[in-house]
């Protein structure tokens, strides 16, 4: 009788701990299910800086040319510097607007030059500190499913701009494929207007590397043939091999302080 009671006893210990597995894996899938667009975001902003960016001034690289971010709070001034030879001329983004300086001089330009340049200055500092941004007001996104890339699983997360604060070019759409287990911006596209139709870019990020907690990362940067892809689709262009290597996005002598209130 006891030797069937231990018995018993294994049994139910074994079946509750079974439930308990099960339930515990299924906990954490309807978790995974249940995250919003947001919410994805705000991990992945989380896990590359988060607030750090708030109070950061960047230095960096790329093309051989020198950019500047300054972020306070709610203040920001994006820097270019062009130089050649003796001369240099810095382009200017904040809050206030676009300016250009040619050496020491201010450049009266037109608006729709200017515009030109600020959303060029812009864009470079957009990619640098991504996912960095996507919560800002002017950001609508929404939930696509779920994708495999390279064996890995991935949140896909589709991103549109108001025209109100989304900048020169808020028509662009993007996508960003956020890994499920460490929630870093692994992949991203975008689709942006052109004259003559749309152009597309997929980008796979590589040399990760975190700077005072700030995380940086390189990109290879693809283009399509076929601009008939949906850019939902373009992940399964890459993994099919169809898409062609444009260049690269390497960001330089990247230096980081953080600034105090």
């Amino acid at each position: 009788m006891k030797k069937y009671i231990v018995v018993l006893l294994i049994a139910l210990l074994y079946s509750c701990k079974n439930e308990n597995s099960n339930s515990t894996t299924t906990d954490n899938k309807i978790n995974q299910k249940t995250l919003t667009a947001d919410e994805i975001i705000t991990k992945s902003i989380a896990v590359s800086g988060g607030e750090r960016f708030n109070q950061s001034s960047l230095k960096f690289e790329f093309r051989d040319t020198y950019y500047q971010a300054l972020r306070k709070n709610h203040e920001f001034l994006l820097v270019r510097v062009l130089v050649k030879d003796s001369d240099s001329t810095f382009d200017m983004l904040s809050n206030v607007g676009f300016e250009r300086y040619h050496n020491d001089a201010f450049v009266k330009l037109e608006d729709s030059i200017a515009d030109v340049y600020s959303a060029s200055v812009n864009s470079v500092h957009y990619f640098s500190v991504l996912p960095y941004g996507l919560n800002d007001t002017a950001v609508n996104k929404s939930l696509l499913e779920s994708e495999q890339i390279k064996g890995k699983d991935y949140h896909k997360i589709k991103v549109t701009f108001n025209e109100n604060g989304g900048g020169e070019d808020y028509e662009d759409v993007f996508v960003y494929w956020v890994n499920k287990e460490t929630f870093k911006v692994d992949y991203l596209a975008y689709s942006y207007a052109e004259v003559s139709g749309v152009g597309m870019r997929f980008r796979e990020a590589y040399n990760e590397r975190y700077i005072t907690g700030l995380r940086f990362v390189d990109y290879n940067n693809y283009k399509t043939e076929d601009v008939t892809i949906p850019i939902e689709n373009i992940a399964k262009a890459f993994e099919a091999n169809e898409l062609k290597l444009l260049s690269k996005i390497e960001l330089e002598n990247i230096k980081v302080d953080l600034v105090n209130n």
